[in-house]
């Protein structure tokens, strides 16, 4: 063997030999090719549990920034909406005359949604929506699917500093982001809403170099706000 061919066969078994480390990114779901749905309820109070129903829906489906499809439906809550909701969403009993109930409803709801293998749901503060629809589910003796979930107000407090917004509310972050769709409390306008919005935190996440669904979902985990940039001190 020559001397060439024996320093050849030499560096190739080296590289073989060395630890093969992979990234989230060499095996994940590229966030261009995800799945998401955004969806924002109407309610006629703040916990399930007291009492407080659902009386809008609104979702909307999408993937690499194209718009797959829309979901939006009033629901009849079972009981007579307080005054104060009224006053907040404008949704009045006579808008929820002979509206269907949140278990007809629901097979509707998961077949838009479709299979948590593919679909990740995104809303803003999340914890609320979710704890009215998997409510609803057990209620109606269903199984409720478990679609991953990103919360818009959690990305939000990780890549935004204080300098840029004073809170996390989707009102302010669809401010800073200029979204089309003024919030305003209605279900599927709160959606388009937060559809930009978690467009606009998209493009944040790219700068810091997350690009898969199973990047963001660990990103999402974890706790700390970046701190506002220090300002200088002027030389005298």
């Amino acid at each position: 063997m020559s001397e060439q061919s024996s320093r050849v066969k030499r560096v190739v078994n080296e590289e073989l030999s060395k630890p093969w480390q992979s990234t989230l990114q060499d095996f994940g779901r590229a966030l261009q090719d995800t799945t998401f749905v955004v969806i924002d309820l109407e309610t006629t109070g703040g916990a399930p549990h007291l009492g407080a129903a659902i009386t809008e829906i609104g979702a909307i489906k999408s993937r690499g920034g194209q718009l797959l499809g829309e979901f939006k439906t009033f629901v009849d809550p079972g009981h007579l909406v307080p005054a104060y909701i009224t006053e907040l969403t404008g949704i009045t009993d006579e808008m929820l005359f002979q509206s269907p109930k949140i278990e007809l409803l629901l097979p509707h709801l998961f077949e838009f949604l479709g299979a948590p293998e593919e679909t990740v749901l995104v809303a803003q503060n999340a914890p609320f929506d979710l704890s009215f629809l998997t409510f609803a589910t057990r209620e109606s003796g269903l199984a409720w699917p478990a679609y991953p979930v990103l919360d818009t107000a959690i990305i939000a407090r990780k890549v935004l500093t204080r300098d840029e917004v004073p809170n996390c509310k989707l009102s302010t972050l669809a401010e800073f982001f200029g979204t089309q769709t003024t919030p305003n409390h209605r279900a599927l306008d709160d959606a388009r809403a937060t559809l930009d919005v978690f467009h606009g935190l998209l493009e944040r996440l790219g700068s810091l170099d997350i690009h898969t669904l199973e990047e963001l979902l660990n990103f999402s985990k974890r706790t700390k706000r970046p701190k506002s940039p220090e300002l200088k001190q002027p030389i005298d």
